[in-house]
């Protein structure tokens, strides 16, 4: 079969497309022939080295999607030619509060989705919401759990709040935004591009902030917003800080990432004294992840794609994202 292989560390010339050995079917596992796949922040900071665990060569991709084409031993209840979408997460273990000691994410050590087939364990394959093509399904799952854990299991986002999403136009950020307007909360955004926060308003959101334009991005985007009842932070770093200040007295802040690194300066009479709930969280278990493909059904809502590359061209995608050039998630479609 075609894949996409990460032979070394280093740059997105590290990504090769080329001939690999076709996947052996374990007891318990099935055969999907991969239709598309989506690209995510996490495999570039594989490709970084900045990730535990990494093993080369090694297929890079969490998200997919396709057809089963073969059923391994064992396996009940799924047939060949049935359209599939993966959950990326691997053994998250009995409690639905925490993943367990085993937890991975598909995608190293685990050959993930850059190739033309996988074998994965016969719990990671969903069906497929019919309203979504394959690659709109395959833009969904570790953006679409990551957010919608952050959003509704830990944010507990009501309608009529206040939601503050930093740094909009990722995929997990896009993601809260549509499910924050869905629930019918009043979301508002920044972003160092004022066409991000015209696309997030399009989206639904009710106002943003541009960062690098405003003389103080915190005090306009609290006189926008009123305050934040809920944030969702992907970002860290001095924004952590901000979204303290932020915060209404009693609100909640949702950290699932860090992609500036770690707050300093933290002054902690600023969390108890206003009675703030902070909350971490990452991916989510499978019993969420049926939830989001639920939600995404009922709401017949669909994933914002940036772009579309074919599966050859996924260091292209990676340089799309390193430049922080898109808005909504880039995926890759794979040819047979």
């Amino acid at each position: 079969m075609k894949a996409i292989i990460l032979k070394e560390i280093g740059n997105p010339g590290e990504l090769y497309y080329e001939e690999t050995t076709d996947p052996f079917i374990k007891e318990g596992h099935v055969l999907v022939k991969l239709h598309a796949a989506a690209v995510n922040r996490r495999d570039l900071f594989i490709r970084y080295g900045q990730y535990p665990g990494i093993k080369l060569p090694s297929i890079l991709g969490a998200d997919g999607s396709g057809e089963i084409v073969e059923v391994g031993e064992g396996v009940k209840n799924v047939q060949n030619g049935q359209k599939v979408v993966i959950n990326p997460t691997m053994n998250w273990g009995d409690h639905p509060d925490y993943a367990g000691p085993n937890f991975s994410v598909l995608g190293v050590p685990i050959d993930g989705t850059y190739a033309q087939y996988i074998s994965i364990p016969k719990e990671n394959v969903f069906q497929k919401p019919d309203h979504l093509s394959f690659e709109e399904a395959a833009a969904i799952p570790l953006g679409g759990v990551t957010a919608f854990r952050a959003a509704v299991t830990r944010g507990q986002i009501k309608p009529g709040e206040s939601v503050i999403i930093p740094g909009i136009g990722g995929g997990v950020a896009t993601f809260v935004l549509q499910i924050a307007a869905a629930l019918g909360a009043k979301v508002f955004v920044t972003s160092s591009s004022e066409e991000k926060i015209q696309k997030a308003i399009n989206m639904g959101a009710a106002g943003g902030v541009n960062y690098k334009e405003s003389t103080n991005w915190v005090k306009e985007l609290k006189e926008m917003s009123g305050g934040a009842d809920l944030a969702v932070d992907s970002i860290g770093g001095d924004v952590f800080n901000d979204l303290i200040t932020l915060a209404k007295p009693a609100s909640r802040i949702v950290s699932f990432g860090a992609t500036k690194g770690p707050v300093e300066k933290l002054v902690m009479p600023r969390i108890f004294f206003k009675q703030l709930n902070i909350f971490g969280s990452t991916m989510g278990s499978p019993n969420e992840f049926q939830q989001m493909l639920n939600f995404w059904e009922a709401l017949r809502i669909h994933p914002v794609i940036d772009e579309i590359f074919e599966l050859s061209d996924a260091a292209e995608a990676h340089k799309k994202i390193d430049q922080g050039a898109n808005f909504g998630k880039l995926v890759l479609s794979i040819p047979h």
